[in-house]
């Protein structure tokens, strides 16, 4: 029952985040007349939400409240912010209710894992089974788009049905938010609440970054957000524009993708080690990129499909791996706040620079016709392979062993 109980708070976290994210920049662009650097600004929203957030953690959630009772309260307002976006008529009303939107949930991230890894006896082979339903979550949002409702077709996003978006995500926040109130007590630690100031804004965990191997995956975890940035920002206007039909449907295909690797994720740490998986990871990415880029919407959407489909392995043995991994070396103490400093590094810093770069690169491609998407997508290929080859050259990894029974520990 708990696993179900953490598995549905899951669902509904990720539900939300996939029922709007993903077509925001197809919204704004075509509803709002948006320009370039207006979307830009407004994906950069999840950056700042995210920058923000691990003083949110390290002052709240680990000191003074319960991590549930928090989530709840962020989540009932994220509704009422949420119906605002549904309402919005023009992106200068849109973008402030945004920006405070994604203050509010991105400090969710990390509270979702708080309370989940502290219900926990070995993270490493339980989170998984428990982080897949968020991912069931983004799929079905994206389905239920594309292929229950229709807010996807062209007609309908010439009619503003993308709108709609925001209200079922307001219903999804609302009832995430009345829901986290019954999850299980996740209280502050007693010890916790003694630490001097630096403790206190959760600044206590700058001290993983003392360690040589966890400062390069930190660094490392900085950059390739660059490339990630390309994909938030771009793949869905990318498929519209260039006549893939029900595109938020076939964006799914990465998360259902990402179902089997986080299951398979386990026992890859185990067998191989966190250098492998972070490596394998980062390959994927330049991958992707570049199918993306030789790919097109007719005998080529082969290649598309299949750069969507790498997303299991781009996300879950980087960013998965990376938060099972931030786990084990920052130990029970500082668990909440690491959890939010990695978020910081991957969905505020590195994201904040990616979504600058991206739309500079984007608008450096502009053509009559629309964009030349070869030259997008082979700017964060490349960029990730040069990432690559810095971690391969500057991560000690330790054996084999000592890897596994690292990522192990609680």
């Amino acid at each position: 029952m708990l696993r179900t109980r953490l598995g549905l708070m899951m669902f509904l976290q990720f539900f939300i985040w996939g029922g709007w994210f993903v077509t925001l920049g197809t919204f704004l662009s075509q509803n709002l007349d948006a320009t370039g650097g207006q979307i830009g600004m407004a994906f950069s929203t999840q950056s700042w939400g995210a920058i923000i957030a691990p003083f949110i953690i390290g002052l709240i959630a680990d000191r003074y409240f319960n991590a549930e009772r928090i989530l709840a309260i962020l989540h009932l307002a994220g509704a009422a912010l949420m119906f605002g976006l549904y309402r919005s008529q023009d992106f200068a009303s849109f973008y402030p209710l945004v920006l405070v939107y994604m203050i509010l949930y991105m400090p969710t991230l990390a509270l979702v894992n708080s309370v989940s890894f502290r219900q926990m006896r070995d993270p490493s082979q339980e989170f998984a089974k428990i982080r897949v339903w968020g991912t069931i979550g983004w799929i079905l949002a994206g389905l239920a788009i594309s292929y229950l409702f229709s807010w996807d077709g062209a007609e309908a996003i010439a009619g503003g049905a993308l709108r709609n978006t925001f209200l079922m995500c307001a219903i999804a926040s609302l009832v995430l938010g009345v829901y986290c109130f019954t999850l299980p007590a996740t209280p502050p630690k007693a010890d916790i609440r003694k630490g001097g100031l630096k403790e206190i804004l959760g600044l206590d965990a700058l001290q993983l970054l003392k360690d040589r191997n966890y400062a390069i995956f930190f660094i490392a975890s900085v950059l390739i957000c660059i490339p990630l940035a390309f994909y938030y920002q771009n793949a869905n206007p990318f498929l519209a524009e260039i006549g893939v039909a029900n595109p938020t449907g076939k964006m799914t295909l990465g998360q259902i993708s990402e179902v089997l690797f986080m299951l398979l994720l386990p026992v890859f740490i185990h067998r191989f080690g966190i250098k492998i998986t972070l490596i394998v990871g980062m390959l994927a990415w330049a991958v992707r990129y570049a199918l993306f880029a030789f790919g097109d919407a007719g005998e080529g959407v082969y290649m598309l499909l299949i750069g969507i489909a790498l997303h299991g392995v781009c996300y879950d043995f980087f960013f998965v791996s990376g938060q099972i991994y931030t786990d084990a070396r920052a130990g029970e103490r500082f668990q909440s706040a690491a959890q939010g400093m990695i978020t910081l590094a991957t969905y505020g810093v590195g994201m904040l620079i990616g979504f600058w770069v991206a739309g500079l690169v984007t608008d450096h491609y502009v053509t009559a016709e629309g964009h030349d998407w070869y030259g997008i997508w082979l700017f964060p290929a490349l960029f990730a392979l040069a990432v690559l080859l810095l971690f391969l050259v500057a991560f000690k990894d330790k054996d084999r062993a000592s890897a596994s029974s690292e990522t192990s520990r609680t």
